[in-house]
């Protein structure tokens, strides 16, 4: 494992390489590879220096990108773009603030398809997540609802999804780290 903060932006091009073979595959088969890439170098510019950025990449010998995941501190006020409208639109404003702002927010976790199975996304969470004491030990994710695999993943190491407020329901699932 290798952790870096803003300093990540020294093998951007390797990491989006991998984020680009895993987010333009199944389920997000929908998305443009071209544009995912041009999307996630511009984001990834940006979000390695937001507060409390790192992120961990397992790398092989041989210098490729395994796997890596990204995250950082959840500040106030809560983000309005992205799926984060969607978020607060779930989870109702005054839960966003208790649960989320202040804690740490897993942003990315990819896998290669060759590295599946492997515990490798169980071992880079964790190490994401393990300095979260910062933010009370407290962690929290999203991600899309037809990210079957994805979800049952989450959902098989612990991690809870509050519940929506009633007919609130969206795209994006919510998961808390486990207590």
């Amino acid at each position: 494992m290798r952790y870096f903060s803003s300093d990540v932006l020294s093998v951007a091009d390797e990491l989006t390489v991998a984020y680009v073979e895993i987010f333009a595959a199944p389920p997000w088969e929908h998305r443009n590879a071209k544009a995912t890439r041009a999307a996630f170098r511009e984001r990834l510019e940006a979000d390695a220096h937001r507060p409390g950025f790192r992120a961990v990449l397992a790398v092989s010998d041989d210098g490729v990108v395994d796997g890596f995941a990204t995250g950082w501190t959840t500040q106030a006020p809560f983000r309005t773009d992205r799926a984060y409208g969607k978020v607060t639109r779930r989870l109702g404003a005054d839960r966003v603030n208790e649960l989320l702002v202040g804690a740490f927010e897993v942003d990315e976790l990819g896998v290669r398809p060759h590295a599946r199975s492997t515990g490798l996304g169980r071992r880079l969470l964790s190490a994401l997540t393990a300095d979260a004491t910062v933010c009370g030990g407290r962690s929290w994710l999203l991600t899309w609802y037809q990210a079957h695999d994805t979800l049952a993943f989450y959902r098989r190491i612990g991690w809870q999804e509050p519940d929506p407020l009633p007919g609130s329901e969206t795209d994006i699932v919510v998961f808390l780290s486990p207590s």
